[in-house]
């Protein structure tokens, strides 16, 4: 057969023109299978002898002369047929032999068992129900290259299995994780994508416009600023499960756009999301029907709870050899990113280098479940946690990590108006950018000054803990329509 595209779609619409000339049904608007492939066999014993009705996708045939083995898939599986041109017809034969791998067919027939034990349908009637003008990659052997299986995510879920478990999988760690919310008491919400002002981070926006109000707006980086606006007004335990955006790099574990769990527990501290997030990983990875134990890059990872704690300033100590209490300053910090190999700038604030330090020596050893607390006031993504209760220049915030990989941020909450003013002003100048009151959102300080109760807060990324979950190569492997470069494709 030619490998040209444009000859396949001629030699299959050559087909079924062949195939409507035998004058029997075909594409109907509507068909209604009775069971799936999985069902097929898990009810055998009660099924057997029985007519069933089922349909799929074409992946498969063994043509035996007068008989044929064909295989299909369906959501479930895949499922085996059997038909024998002396039992369905000449019409109904010669039907069978137009059809293509990657044809959606439906069938009727009779369950039962092969001399190899196999789960099968005896076709007694068969229908086309929508041809595939192209064929599968490789006759289903498998869509390996990684470029074609995230631009056309159809085709890899058409030809990996692994590819489909990993849709079911994340499906199910997602609603595994609302439950475990909706049963303690947390309403789900949903708050703005599109801002006029964005907040809760400190990332490049991406930036669009409203032509109705003659308006520039952003797409939100997170959802924080927003939830704990419902906390204010006494909703006290809510979360959202959205998309956020951030026009920032790209790597293994980075997206621009990804979808993030944040939530917020009045009455809580940081010490109650530690214990929440525990909870809520393994929970989830009990629906997945993963267990507690989970491997993860050749790692066998431990999610059973209490994960490790251990403070910032600890963990520098330990992994980069880095005691705060010694090396502290700007200049220092900076000689000591140089000589360890760090990529440092002469303009990077104290905690940017911290950030900097942090990212190549420690975060990469944190391998089994470690929560890392009491960050400085100055590190990045501390603005908004409230003040430690023991080092002035420390905050209640924690960041929780596996695999080498930050999953989780969590905070005890500001909620001191004025404290929170003189944070953003402050990130403001440090991040070289301007403190017109225009850019900032005061409508979020004059929510906390009608008063928050003390709040912990949350932010989980779900693609990642996918990543951890399914052990999955690269973030992308759990996002089903990836952003990717625009490529120009060649007109067939």
């Amino acid at each position: 057969m030619s490998s040209q595209p444009s000859d396949w779609r001629q030699q299959r619409r050559g087909k079924l023109s062949e195939l409507a000339g035998l004058g029997l049904p075909y594409h109907p608007t509507t068909f209604a299978p009775t069971h799936s492939g999985t069902e097929l066999v898990s009810a055998f014993d009660r099924l057997e002898g029985a007519t069933v009705t089922v349909a799929g996708r074409l992946v498969a045939v063994n043509h035996m002369g007068k008989a044929a083995f064909l295989r299909i898939q369906d959501g479930s599986g895949r499922l085996q047929l059997y038909i024998k041109r002396d039992e369905v017809g000449e019409a109904m034969w010669a039907y069978y032999r137009l059809l293509d791998l990657g044809d959606l067919i439906g069938a009727t027939g009779r369950v039962f068992k092969t001399k190899t034990e196999e789960v099968t349908v005896e076709v007694r009637q068969m229908v086309l129900l929508q041809k595939s003008y192209l064929p599968p990659p490789e006759k289903f052997h498998g869509l390996s290259d990684v470029e074609t299986r995230y631009r056309q995510r159809y085709v890899d879920l058409i030809a990996n299995e692994d590819s489909r478990r990993m849709a079911r999988l994340r499906s199910r760690m997602t609603g595994a994780i609302r439950r475990y919310l909706d049963e303690r008491g947390f309403l789900e919400v949903e708050t703005p994508i599109l801002q006029p002002i964005y907040g809760g981070g400190a990332a490049e926006p991406f930036r669009t416009r409203v032509q109705a109000f003659d308006m520039d707006v952003y797409l939100r980086i997170a959802d924080e600023l927003y939830l704990k606006r419902l906390i204010v007004g006494g909703l006290e335990r809510v979360y959202e499960i959205g998309k956020d955006f951030r026009n920032e790099g790209f790597s293994r574990k980075h997206s621009q756009e990804f979808t993030q769990l944040e939530l917020y527990q009045a009455y809580a501290d940081y010490s109650d999301m530690m214990r929440a997030l525990e909870e809520m990983v393994v929970f989830a990875a009990g629906e997945m029907g993963l267990g507690d134990t989970v491997k993860f890059d050749e790692q066998e990872i431990h999610l059973a709870a209490p994960w490790a704690r251990i403070p910032f300033r600890d963990a520098m100590v330990e992994h980069a050899g880095l005691d705060l209490e010694v090396v502290n300053d700007r200049d220092s910090l900076q000689r000591f990113g140089r000589e360890r190999g760090v990529v440092v700038a002469a303009e990077m604030s104290r905690g940017a280098l911290l950030d900097q330090i942090w990212s190549a020596l420690v975060e990469p050893k944190l391998i089994q479940p470690t929560i890392v607390k009491d960050y400085p006031i100055d590190f990045p993504g501390s603005t908004f946690a409230r003040g430690s209760k023991t080092r002035e220049d420390e905050v209640e915030r924690f960041e929780a990590f596996i695999g080498g990989i930050e999953l989780a941020n969590a905070f005890t909450e500001m909620n001191d108006p004025y404290e929170q003013e003189a944070r953003l002003d402050f990130l403001a100048q440090t991040a070289g950018v301007t403190t017109d009151p225009e850019e900032r959102d005061d409508d979020f300080i004059r929510a906390l000054e009608f008063g928050m109760p003390p709040t912990g807060g949350l932010g989980l990324g779900l693609d990642r803990l996918a990543m951890v979950l399914t052990n999955a190569d690269h973030i992308r492997e759990t996002i089903l329509f990836p952003l990717l470069k625009r490529k120009e494709e060649p007109v067939a």
